[in-house]
């Protein structure tokens, strides 16, 4: 069993305990929801909220970034020109989301960061996690006719029953330039991947 407490400190504290229990590619799944639901219970006079997107009053959108509901950012985030938020996004304090970066029906916990140019989509970020530019965290099996994720647990591939699921990275993780993790990927807390590699769970025993 995959649990989100076992990559993530304090998420049975955070403003995701009561889908604590699910694993990363159910929380995925039902993303947009998910933030609709948080969306209704946030502190007004703390949020800038309009059509579904919900911007902390201490955090910096510039000018050219495209922001898509459901979508709540937290305090002190910077949300650069160019980036992309859609599908669904729940962003942590702290966060960067860099130039030419795009965030999808994802949920980023504190002091996070994609550089620039990164593509994260179905995934969960732990605190502190950092993308190098350029890398990817992708979220679809491309390349087979069973669109099926599949995990490793255990060191034995197991299927999700989602065919879009990206990654669930644990706290502090780094992924170098130009890194990319293929759908499914799981990565410990401090886990590292360096520039330009691939990371597949499904070739990948351990």
């Amino acid at each position: 069993m995959i649990r989100l407490t076992d990559y993530i400190a304090d998420v049975s504290q955070s403003a995701l305990a009561p889908w604590a229990d699910l694993t990363p590619w159910a929380l995925v799944a039902q993303a947009p929801a998910i933030v609709r639901q948080l969306l209704v219970q946030l502190p007004a006079d703390a949020y800038v909220i309009q059509d579904e997107i919900a911007i902390h009053r201490t955090a910096t959108v510039e000018s050219g970034a495209v922001l898509k509901g459901p979508l709540i950012i937290g305090a002190h985030c910077f949300i650069a020109s160019g980036s992309l938020l859609r599908g669904g996004c729940w962003v942590d304090a702290q966060c960067i989301i860099g130039p030419g970066a795009e965030l999808k029906s994802s949920f980023v916990f504190s002091a996070s960061k994609l550089a620039h140019f990164n593509f994260v989509g179905d995934s969960v970020l732990g605190h502190g996690v950092n993308l190098e530019a350029g890398s990817i965290v992708a979220n679809y099996r491309n390349e087979r006719d069973d669109k099926e994720v599949q995990v490793r647990v255990d060191g034995q591939l197991q299927g999700t029953g989602c065919d879009k699921f990206g990654a669930l990275l644990g706290d502090q993780c780094r992924v170098g330039a130009n890194g990319v993790l293929a759908p499914g990927a799981l990565l410990s807390s401090g886990s590292v991947v360096g520039r330009g590699q691939l990371f597949d769970a499904e070739v990948h025993n351990g």
